[in-house]
């Protein structure tokens, strides 16, 4: 293991925020939606940066990564951080509980001089971000990109393109139907310190939600079809006001990964193919309605965790490429191309997107 004590090499490198040629940080490394991280950057051919909290599993995880340095930093050490980051051109934070790690770590990030994007999906950290750390990164030209994962990247990348060109919506609903949720440790640990955390986007604001167990039918998009389904806190609740002009920001999901997920004795996700994904599939639809008229578009794909990866790497390659349009903290459909964005991801990591024309709504052709 690099000894902590010593100055980062990388620190003399390059220090344009954009150089292609400077690695990037992956914080929490070794978790199970961090490996994902690593592995996409790395086929990507770009260098990477090994930091965590537990040198053990560092050394143990970095062994499949020899060339890769690695550096042992608390979330609560910002000397540690700094020493991590110095020469980076980007940090990922992977580590949760976001709510401990968020905020000092995008710290750490701004110091060096690096974007900063994350995987949360804890609402209040991501609120936290946007609150206090945009015009900072901003001045410095810095992009902060938070919950640049399953829940709050895709789902806001998804309402952005069905959006399209309507100025404002009405109502803009998230669906998700999943066949599973077996979750990580990362995941469960995130329920217990999350706990009445949780917030719905209503009547222009966010407000607590509600735990209601209310269930109501829905029809999804083939192969899942009728389902039911029940209302659901999510990221995206957070990201998709900041730059869609709408009062109501809704997410629901069909009831059994909910049952999964609320039982401790669901297992964790186990590898089903060569890159250690599992069976779990699943569809997201994007429905924004304005008046009598909606838009939607939908995706679908294999592994929650997994899809990750793409996800928050393509976001770090476009920053890196300059291809953003806007610095501070941003969400995904405001910071990039959405459909671009969505496309680039089709069809290796994603199985299906498509783009649905302007519809009546339900209700009008009653």
């Amino acid at each position: 293991m690099i000894d902590n004590s010593a100055s980062n090499p990388l620190a003399a490198a390059e220090t344009s925020p954009t150089s292609s040629a400077r690695p990037v940080a992956v914080y929490g490394a070794y978790g199970h939606t961090a490996r994902f991280v690593v592995a996409e950057l790395h086929r990507r051919g770009r260098p990477v940066v090994l930091v965590g909290r537990d040198g053990g599993k560092l050394d143990a995880f970095g062994a499949d990564y020899p060339d890769a340095p690695r550096w042992v930093a608390a979330a609560d050490d910002p000397e540690a951080l700094d020493r991590a980051f110095a020469g980076v051109a980007a940090v990922v934070n992977c580590a949760g509980p976001f709510l401990e790690t968020t905020l000092p770590v995008a710290d750490a990030a701004i110091r060096a001089g690096a974007h900063y994007l994350d995987v949360a999906a804890e609402q209040a950290a991501t609120v936290a971000l946007f609150d206090t750390r945009s015009e900072p990164a901003a001045e410095q030209g810095l992009v902060l990109a938070p919950s640049m994962a399953f829940y709050g990247g895709l789902g806001d990348l998804l309402a952005t393109v069905a959006m399209g060109d309507w100025p404002n919506a009405d109502e803009i609903t998230l669906a998700f139907a999943l066949d599973s949720w077996l979750p990580t440790a990362g995941t469960r640990l995130t329920g217990e310190t999350n706990a009445g955390q949780h917030m719905v986007f209503t009547k222009g604001r966010l407000s607590p939600f509600s735990y209601s167990t209310e269930v109501s039918d829905r029809e999804f998009p083939a192969p899942f079809g009728k389902q039911q389904i029940n209302e659901f806190s999510s990221a995206d609740q957070v990201t998709i006001p900041r730059h869609l002009d709408t009062p109501e920001v809704r997410a629901v999901m069909n009831l059994a990964p909910l049952t999964d997920i609320r039982n401790p004795a669901t297992p964790a996700p186990s590898a089903a193919d060569e890159h250690g994904r599992s069976a779990q599939t699943y569809l997201v639809e994007a429905v924004v309605r304005r008046g009598d008229r909606e838009r939607r578009a939908v995706v679908a794909g294999r592994d929650i965790y997994a899809v990750t990866a793409p996800i928050v790497v393509e976001a770090v390659e476009r920053i890196l490429a300059g291809a953003h349009t806007a610095t501070g903290t941003v969400a995904a459909g405001q910071a990039f191309a959405a459909e671009s964005f969505l496309r680039a991801l089709t069809p290796e990591h994603l199985t299906r997107f498509e783009i649905f024309t302007e519809l009546p709504t339900a209700a009008s052709t009653r």
